[in-house]
């Protein structure tokens, strides 16, 4: 059954630079397809900067706000899309607002990596957060206290963040159905043909290495050794150990996983570690020696030459590449 209010339900969205333009596209197109179906202005929405200059993002296609955020006022919803390493221009000012907002009644969020600049708002305090697969690494290493979720999305309370762009449109669906109804909601799914309504505590599908397919399609017990290695990633365990853990010898394991994946146990395992420890080297501040021990290497030495074996680029040279393509001047840590 719809439900009819006397006025339209307002979304902001604030962008930052290089901010994925896919989350905002997923974001704005199921509501308006919303007020089109129902033939009322039932949502509205108004791009948000901290400046009024034109935001370009990460597809190099700049979009003008509507309005800067100091003076973005009657929004119900305010959301952060941005970069992982965004951050405002005037933080004391625009936090502060953004603080503002929070006690004024606006539902606060972030899309993707605009996690990042949401948490260092100082509002999430108390509250969980889904956290992008390809980001985990990076944000406990930012914001160890606080609790992140592998959720495609997640609504704790005043706080909705959502971890891709798929995502950002499963969560306006959701938006949808609770204003207009199921029917309203399900019409607009089929107008995009979005294959499958995803509810709020539906898991990220994650890549296999080198593979093809995703986690959620291997054999239970490999996917229970990979568990395993994930919680293993600092202080890593003997592949033996593993294998005694799922009551199963070391070499069922390694037929298994070649069988599954294509790779031993051990270079799987390793992956995964030099994969999180990519993830810091990106999206974080830390020194390359912090990042190696924050995956399970003594020293910095050894995991510089897996890496550069994994991904044909030593974690240095890449993050001065990153550096100057994102133009983070002042934003890159000590090598050591």
């Amino acid at each position: 059954m719809n439900i009819q209010r006397d006025t339209a339900n307002t979304l902001g969205f604030l962008l930052f630079p290089g901010f994925p333009m896919a989350c905002l596209t997923s974001a704005i197109e199921p509501l308006r397809a919303a007020n089109e179906i129902v033939g009322r202005k039932e949502f509205a929405w108004r791009l948000v900067g901290e400046r009024s200059d034109p935001v370009r993002s990460s597809a190099e296609v700049r979009f003008d706000p509507d309005v800067v955020l100091n003076e973005a006022e009657g929004l119900d919803y305010l959301f952060f899309l941005s970069a992982p390493t965004s951050r405002f221009e005037n933080p004391k000012h625009s936090n502060a607002r953004v603080r503002w907002l929070d006690r004024s009644g606006v539902i606060l969020g972030g899309f993707s990596g605009g996690i990042f600049p949401l948490a260092r708002s100082g509002v999430m305090e108390g509250h969980a957060t889904s956290v992008h697969w390809c980001y985990e690494a990076a944000f406990a290493a930012e914001f160890p206290d606080m609790k992140a979720s592998q959720a495609v999305i997640l609504r704790d309370r005043r706080r909705y963040t959502a971890s891709g762009a798929g995502a950002v449109f499963d969560l306006m669906l959701r938006l949808i159905e609770e204003r207009l109804g199921r029917d309203t909601m399900t019409e607009v799914a089929c107008w995009f043909q979005h294959p499958f309504v995803r509810t709020d505590d539906a898991a990220q599908k994650v890549p296999v290495q080198k593979q093809g397919g995703t986690d959620d399609l291997l054999p239970d017990t490999v996917r229970a050794a990979i568990r395993i290695f994930a919680d293993h990633i600092e202080d890593p365990l003997q592949i033996a150990d593993v294998a005694e853990a799922l009551a199963m010898s070391e070499r069922h394991l390694e037929r298994s996983f070649k069988l599954a994946t294509g790779q031993s146990p051990l270079k799987y395992y390793r992956l995964m570690r030099l994969k999180k420890a990519r993830q810091r080297v990106l999206y974080s501040t830390q020194s390359i020696r912090e990042i190696a021990q924050s995956v399970g290497y003594a020293s910095s030495t050894p995991m510089t030459r897996h890496y550069a074996e994994a991904f044909g680029v030593n974690p240095n040279d890449e993050r001065r590449r990153l550096v100057g393509l994102r133009g983070l001047a002042g934003a890159m840590a000590p090598n050591d």
